[in-house]
């Protein structure tokens, strides 16, 4: 039902995802939303943003396992890739649900808000740890992460209204070789398609 949950809200936002509809997609049965998540909607909705937080945080860790070269441009290549695949496949119909959330119930929910808070903060923390570990000075590296990841949910969202993945070229081929001149000499990359 979280799974569910999220992914309706990647397509629909918070507001027009229902909770009779999470159950049919879940093929879950009526009663277990209320065994499993007493406090309604609300409740469910803050699961499934925590889940996405944690599954952006997998991204990065598994990704900065696979890079070669070990450079942040690399990194920030393999997180655009994959929402190029993402978006390709959905065709451009679904987005970000750490966005959907922020955009529709952030500013009626003190607590979806907190959850949006958590879910972030968990992708970021990860982020400037890979970033150290690319080289980033340990002083930028939280900046640089937010940076990226601010940068990476605005392409995700310009990419689904224009319906290409021109934004995530941009966003690797502009963004990419600042991430490595941060890192210094020794983790220096080469931007997409050079």
């Amino acid at each position: 039902m979280v799974r569910s949950a999220a992914q309706l809200m990647r397509r629909k936002g918070v507001s027009a995802t229902g909770m009779r509809e999470i159950v049919v997609d879940a093929d879950a049965p009526r009663g277990s939303l209320q065994h499993y998540f007493p406090g309604g909607k609300e409740e469910l909705v803050g699961e499934a943003l925590r889940w996405m937080g944690a599954v952006a945080a997998r991204r990065v860790r598994r990704h900065v396992e696979r890079l070669d070269p070990k450079t942040p441009s690399a990194l920030l290549t393999a997180l655009v890739d994959d929402w190029r695949v993402d978006l390709t496949r959905e065709g451009f119909t679904a987005g970000c649900p750490l966005v959907a959330a922020a955009a529709d119930a952030a500013s009626t929910s003190e607590h979806i808000r907190g959850v949006l808070v958590e879910a972030f903060d968990g992708w970021q923390v990860p982020m400037t740890n890979a970033l150290v570990e690319l080289g980033v000075p340990a002083e930028r590296a939280p900046a640089l992460a937010m940076v990226v990841i601010s940068a990476l949910e605005g392409a995700i969202v310009i990419a689904r209204i224009r319906g290409d993945l021109a934004p995530l070229d941009a966003l690797a081929d502009e963004l990419g070789p600042v991430l490595d001149a941060s890192a210094g000499p020794r983790r220096r990359g080469t931007p997409r398609g050079s």
